[in-house]
């Protein structure tokens, strides 16, 4: 019995099926006459994580953890990240025998989120129709 072709296998010489998909907006003029996108701001757990601080002066990484699903591991990268960029800060001590981490929003870190939202208000202004 001959093998049935896969739902994949075109027939011979034909070209793959090429998706057309509409364009990505990543950069939105601002009014100082930059277009720069921070791609670190963008990320889903990042954005999170500042937009958590934004409204809440500092959150231990437990109640960080409870916001998203994600691992210890997950977060801890994410929020290392953060660390790295200075656009937030994290205090170590320990609550009696347990380690506990303390964050905080920086004022650059607020400043790249409002850079952030500006682009994305932009980016909807530009696309809405009507």
């Amino acid at each position: 019995m001959p093998a049935k072709p896969s739902a994949r296998a075109r027939p011979e010489g034909s070209a793959p099926k090429r998706v057309s998909r509409p364009a990505l907006v990543t950069s939105v003029p601002k009014s100082d006459g930059g277009s720069s996108f921070d791609r670190l701001v963008y990320e889903r757990v990042r954005l999170g994580i500042m937009s958590a601080l934004a409204v809440q002066e500092e959150l231990t990484f437990s109640e960080l953890k409870g916001q998203f699903d994600v691992s210890d591991g997950n977060l801890s990268a994410h929020a290392r990240k953060l660390e790295e960029a200075k656009y937030v800060t994290c205090t170590k001590s320990f609550d009696g025998r347990r380690p506990k981490s303390v964050y905080r929003l920086t004022a650059a870190g607020r400043a790249a989120l409002n850079r952030y939202l500006d682009h994305v208000e932009a980016v909807i202004k530009a696309t809405r129709v009507g």
